[in-house]
């Protein structure tokens, strides 16, 4: 009974992040704040799709960024892994490089969209990845490195500013990886 009236409370406040009203949107963002679990992230990330006001975007953006509850972690990878949200994922991996959460197990998708994102993407790639704080896995580490070591030897043309920010986040990985094992095949990438 009382998960009922849990949920039949966000679906309310679903309800209002939906309205095309600025206060009730306003009202809907912060009562997710005290009401909302990690389920509310995709209809946050959904509503930023839409046309929205910049204080009722600046204030979701606000939401996102002071996230503590790790379990959110989950679904804001898989917003930023769904194609759905490409327009939009630059401002949720700034948010990620906000929250206090640690999203040390996903380093080797967030070295994937330095590479192949935008430019900004992959700034914001490299402020988060500069911010992990392990452990790590060793698979994780040697997928980062394997899509470094692709994108360092494909024949595509490489862009000078991508390059000094994946030769940052080389550096960065060549650490973590000191921590979990010997340095070996980062040689290549940073030749």
């Amino acid at each position: 009974m009382a998960e009922t009236k849990k949920q039949q409370k966000l679906n309310a406040i679903i309800l209002n992040l939906n309205s095309q009203d600025e206060k009730k949107v306003s009202k809907a963002i912060k009562s997710f704040e005290a009401n909302g679990d990690s389920s509310v992230i995709r209809h946050l990330a959904e509503r930023l799709l839409k046309t929205i006001s910049e204080k009722n975007k600046t204030e979701i953006i606000e939401l996102l960024s002071s996230l503590k509850d790790t379990s959110v972690k989950g679904e804001l990878m898989a917003i930023i892994d769904d194609e759905k949200f490409l327009d939009i994922r630059q401002l949720i991996l700034t948010s990620i490089w906000n929250t206090k959460i640690d999203f040390s197990g996903y380093v080797d998708e967030f070295v994937f969209i330095a590479i192949h994102g935008s430019f900004l993407e992959a700034i914001d790639c490299l402020t988060i990845i500069e911010n992990l704080e392990g452990p790590f896995m060793e698979e994780d580490l040697l997928e980062s490195e394997s899509h470094l070591k692709n994108y360092m030897t494909s024949d595509t043309p490489k862009d000078e500013q991508r390059a000094v920010i994946l030769s940052e986040i080389a550096l960065k990985l060549k650490d973590f990886n000191e921590d979990v094992d010997d340095d070996e095949g980062f040689d290549l990438i940073m030749e």
